[in-house]
Formats: structure tokens, C-alpha cells, sequence
């Protein structure tokens, strides 16, 4: 059983070797509930989405379940049914994630729904074996609602490039990130599970919408993969983690939403 670390100050704190470090389910507790109400509005009609990769896969929304069946490309016919949460991030887009599988052959499917224009971002998150580990990995694809226009995969931005924002996932779970450049970012946990830990690590950043992007990235030292939309404008983020838990040998699935502060957004100068 974990225990909760004594909460230092960041003035307090020092550098914590990975060995040292707890495993992933220490944030479990202390993330909590997502705050942010669940939506239904995508409950009715089929959603069908071709995608860049050939598949075309109807999704149905109904009672909490979410149906997808591959009708067109690899694997046509395959089907399933999973309980799925919604948020609308913002009037008319969406995010969307559940889980398939079970145990090492799960996956946690996140789907970016923007019915102005019928484009959808998807992250599916999965697990592999390197050398003997358990480690990670995503797959980004883009679609779009069929009959909404030609696929256009979503642009990379640097719109997050020289911020520094602290989220607070929970009353308890208080993280920042420094966004280095387009490619790389630090994260450190301020106050919780993870109190004093901190590494650099891979992301992506897409467009999304005004003031709005999407945030994909991968842990080096631990397996965890993470997507997450940041709403610049309205301080606020939704997303969700998803990890291998050694010590269990099992799966964790970690839905989340946070309000920030952007503590500072430094401009570079030119020499």
C-alpha cells in the first residue's frame, strides 16, 4: 500500500533518482473524480468517420456505450462495444475516450470531435514489449465525418512554446509544465502522489481551434501515455492518462480535467 509523500514546498524539495520513484497508481487517489460533467449530445444518429489509414468505422453513442464497427479497409466486419465518457470542451467539440481490451492488450481510444467541420483527431494508446518491458505507444490518426470534406490531418503548432502553466488536476494534485519547444517539455509535480518528481519529456501539439490545442505525451521513465486539449483561452484542460502498473501487472486508466494558470510565457530574444 502507498503512502502519501510529505508535501514540501518547491524550495524544499530536491532531485529525486528514478529509482526512488513510487509507481503510477499513487496519483489514482488523489486525481479523483473528473469534475467536468459527462455530455450525451452525441447520443442518436451513427457518426461515421473515414480515416486516413483506409478505414471507414461507424461509431453509435447510446445508454453510456459507444458501438464502433470497421465497414470499410483492414479488418472489415470487426466490431465492439465499450462504456465511453464525452466532455464538450467547447460548444460543438468533443472529446471522447474508452477503453477495449483487457490487461496487456487493452487500449484506450481518444477521439477529438469537432462537428463544425467534421474533423476527428484520434489518439489510440497501446501497450509493447521492448527488451523484456512493458512500455508504450500511440498512434495518432485523422478522419473526418463522412460527407464533411476531404481528410485533413491536423496541423503541428508552437503555440504552447515558452509557457509555463501549473494545472491543478485536484484540491491535492498540483502539476506544472514548461513547454521548451515544440517537440519537448518538462513536467514536475508541485503538490500530491508525485510530490518533487520531475523529467523532460517527447510531446506533440496540434491545432485545434481557436485558443484551443491538443497535447500528446509519451513517458520515458515510466509507461504512460497521455492526451489532453488545452483551452488557452478558458483556463481549463481534459484528457486523460494511460499506464502500466508493474507491481499490479495491470492496467490504469486515468480520466482527468484541470483548471490552470499560465505563470509565464516567455518571449526569446532574437540573439
Amino acid at each position: 500500500m502507498s503512502t502519501t509523500p510529505q508535501q514540501l514546498a518547491p524550495t524544499e524539495q530536491g532531485y529525486v533518482p528514478t529509482d526512488q520513484w513510487p509507481d503510477v497508481t499513487v496519483m489514482l487517489d488523489g486525481f479523483g473524480e473528473p469534475t467536468l460533467p459527462a455530455s450525451d449530445s452525441l447520443e442518436g444518429a451513427p457518426l461515421e468517420v473515414r480515416f486516413e489509414n483506409g478505414w471507414t468505422i461507424e461509431h453509435t453513442f447510446a445508454d453510456g456505450q459507444i458501438t464502433w464497427t470497421i465497414t470499410d479497409g483492414e479488418g472489415a466486419g470487426q466490431s465492439g462495444t465499450h462504456p465511453y465518457r464525452a466532455v464538450e470542451v467547447r460548444p460543438g467539440i468533443f472529446f471522447v475516450d474508452f477503453v477495449k481490451g483487457d490487461g496487456a492488450h487493452s487500449s484506450d481510444v481518444s477521439m477529438v470531435i469537432d462537428q463544425s467541420d467534421g474533423r476527428v483527431t484520434v489518439a489510440d494508446s497501446s501497450f509493447v514489449d521492448r527488451d523484456g518491458k512493458v512500455r508504450m505507444h500511440t498512434e495518432i490518426l485523422s478522419g473526418r465525418v463522412a460527407g464533411t470534406g476531404e481528410i485533413e490531418p491536423r496541423r503541428r503548432t508552437s503555440e504552447l512554446v515558452g509557457k509555463r502553466i501549473y494545472y491543478r488536476y485536484s484540491p491535492t494534485e498540483h502539476y506544472e509544465h514548461i513547454y521548451l519547444n515544440s517537440g519537448t517539455f518538462v513536467w514536475h509535480c508541485v503538490k500530491g502522489g508525485e510530490v518533487g518528481l520531475a523529467d523532460a519529456d517527447p510531446i506533440q501539439v496540434f491545432e485545434l481551434a481557436d485558443g484551443i490545442v491538443i497535447l500528446h505525451w509519451s513517458e520515458t521513465v515510466m509507461p504512460v501515455e497521455s492526451i489532453v486539449v488545452i483551452d488557452l483561452a478558458n483556463k481549463r484542460s481534459i484528457g486523460r492518462m494511460f499506464c502500466w502498473d508493474g507491481p499490479t501487472l495491470d492496467t490504469v486508466h486515468l480520466p482527468f480535467d484541470s483548471q490552470f494558470t499560465i505563470l509565464e510565457d516567455t518571449a526569446y530574444p532574437a540573439e
